[in-house]
Order: C-alpha cells, then sequence, then structure tokens
C-alpha cells in the first residue's frame, strides 16, 4: 500500500512546481479535478465517525487527532528525512503555520458541531471560508470579484444553505448555539487562513512532504486537547472495525485527500479550492442516505444540485495561467 501511495505522490503532477505562464490550460483543470477529489473523499468522513461513535467512546477531537497522527505516521514511512528537514530550512514557519491551522480547524469544527450542532457548524465553516477568500484576493488585487466568481460563491453558499434547512433545525443537539455558531465563525477564519497559508507552501514544496509535516504538527497541536476529555476518549479498541474506519480515516482521507488538495493549490486559485471544497457537506449528505438511511428532502436535493453547479461553473470558466493565480 505504502509503495503505491509513493508512486502516486512522486508524480510530476505532484512534485514539479508550475513554470509561470509556461502551463498548458490541462494543468489547471487536473487541480479542479484533484481538489474535487478531495472533497469528495472528505464527504465520507462524517459516515465515519458516526459509526466510530456508535461502536466505541472515543471522542470528537480524539477521532481527529488519530485522523492526523496516522496519516503523518503512513507518510513518514514513504517519505525521505533529508526532504522534511530541507522543507524546515526552506518555509519553517511556514510548515508550522500550516500544520496548526489544520489542527486549529478540525478542532474549531468539533467544538462547533458539539455546541451548535452539525448543521450549523458546516454551513458557517465551510459557506464562510469560500466568501473570506473572495474577499481576500479582491483586496490583494484591488477590484471586485468578478460576476463569475460572485456567482458562484453565491450559488454554492445558497446550495448549502437549502442542504442545511433540510437535513433538521438548527437546534437540534445544540446546547449552546451561540457559543456553537462563534466556534463555527472562527473555524471559517482558520479554514479559509489554512487555505492561503497552505497554497504558499505548495509553491516551494512537493505535495508529499507538506502533507507528511502539516498532519504531524497538526496532530501535535490536537494532542493536548484529546487528552482533556479523559483517557476514555482516545482509548481505542482492538477490534478490526474501529481499526480499520481510523486507518480509513488517517490514510484516504487525510493522507491522500490533503495531498490531493495540496497538489490541487498549485494552480488554483484559493477561493476556487474553497468553492470546490464544497462537494464535502454535499458528498457527506448523500453517503449518510446511502450508508446511515438519512432521508434528503427536495430541497436537500436542490441544494445538492446548487452545489454542482458552482462546481461546474469553476469548470467552464476560462482558465487563468499559473501566473495569474499564484499567491
Amino acid at each position: 500500500m505504502f509503495r503505491s501511495l509513493e508512486n502516486r505522490f512522486s508524480t510530476s503532477a505532484y512534485d514539479s512546481a508550475p513554470v509561470p505562464g509556461s502551463a498548458p490550460a490541462h494543468h489547471s483543470r487536473a487541480g479542479l479535478f484533484k481538489i474535487s477529489t478531495a472533497g469528495l473523499l472528505w464527504g465520507t468522513t462524517g459516515v465515519v465517525v458516526q459509526l466510530l461513535h456508535r461502536s466505541t467512546t472515543l471522542s470528537p477531537v480524539g477521532i481527529g487527532f488519530y485522523r492526523l497522527a496516522i496519516a503523518a505516521a503512513a507518510l513518514l514511512v514513504i517519505c525521505r528525512w533529508h526532504a522534511i528537514l530541507a522543507a524546515f530550512r526552506v518555509s519553517p514557519l511556514g510548515l508550522i503555520l500550516t500544520g496548526i491551522s489544520l489542527g486549529a480547524y478540525q478542532a474549531l469544527y468539533f467544538v462547533a458541531v458539539t455546541l451548535g450542532g452539525v448543521s450549523v457548524a458546516t454551513v458557517v465553516s465551510l459557506g464562510l471560508a469560500p466568501v473570506l477568500l473572495a474577499g481576500g484576493e479582491a483586496v490583494r488585487d484591488r477590484r471586485l470579484p468578478d460576476r463569475t466568481t460572485s456567482a458562484t460563491l453565491i450559488t454554492g453558499v445558497l446550495g448549502l444553505l437549502l442542504i442545511t434547512v433540510s437535513s433538521s433545525r438548527p437546534s437540534d443537539g445544540a446546547p449552546h448555539p451561540m457559543l456553537g455558531l462563534l466556534a463555527a465563525v472562527a473555524c471559517g477564519f482558520c479554514y479559509a487562513a489554512s487555505t492561503v497559508i497552505s497554497r504558499r507552501q505548495t509553491q516551494r514544496l512537493d505535495a508529499r512532504t507538506l502533507t507528511v509535516v502539516s498532519t504531524g504538527v497538526g496532530a501535535l497541536a490536537l494532542a493536548p486537547l484529546a487528552l482533556i476529555g479523559g483517557t476514555a476518549g482516545i482509548a481505542v479498541p482492538f477490534r478490526p472495525g474501529p481499526l480499520l474506519m481510523l486507518v480509513y480515516l488517517g490514510i484516504v482521507t487525510t493522507a491522500v485527500a490533503y495531498a490531493l488538495f495540496y497538489a490541487g493549490l498549485r494552480t488554483t486559485a484559493g477561493s476556487t479550492a474553497a468553492v470546490l471544497t464544497l462537494l464535502e457537506p454535499f458528498a457527506a449528505a448523500v453517503f449518510a442516505v446511502l450508508i446511515l438511511g438519512e432521508s434528503l428532502s427536495r430541497p436537500g436535493l436542490a441544494g445538492g444540485t446548487l452545489l454542482l453547479a458552482a462546481v461546474a461553473i469553476l469548470y467552464a470558466k476560462p482558465r487563468a495561467r499559473p501566473a495569474d493565480i499564484v499567491a
């Protein structure tokens, strides 16, 4: 398994940075595809976490810690130590900030889910990030977002709102909705910041090295939070089912998904990447219907259609040259 991962991550699409002004348009579309695939893989996380909750005493933060720790451990097997040391020499602060922002995003999302419910946490954190990034890019370029970007943002967020309204009331499972809302807002800021920081690192480092370092630092950042809930929250039962689910979360939804995400960020603007990852909540809703037997109403289906429409707009939009999109 690790050998196939190494072959996958060592291709030119992952390890070679684009040369400004020279990359053909299909490189940009390949970046869109990689980020979309990452979003779909992340969409399976919720179902697996729910299945783990039903069969173990692991806390949400504990699961997040194991998710990042397993990913880091798996990638360390196939990653060269001298590449990691060289990466820290190139951008030590950037790598640390990338890992901390990754851990903070997961921790705040878990807090938002616990206090304010899954619906509010998802729509606020994932819906706020692309708006923040589009606004930030507009400020950086000293211009308003173009019509296509604005339409994409509105379509994507509206789709998320429809899915949220159709799934459950905002008050369901939300003992402290205002605190949960604040945590979700902070989560959205952290996710937007993580996208900006990690995108800058993708211009300097290969995706494999960036993934192993960011997941390792993120796991270390989550470790103290995971221990706060006591040993029951981090106790892993040695049964095939839970162990396989944790391995799946660590390798597939983290090691592979984040490597794809970081590789795609090389030729994709931050706001575009954030909109593409809106596929995650849509995929989560679909998998919940297929695997957990949850229902998806007509507004939910309409919301999913709008999300897919937002992604289709991005694919149809004329691609900018790498020189135009590098932050």
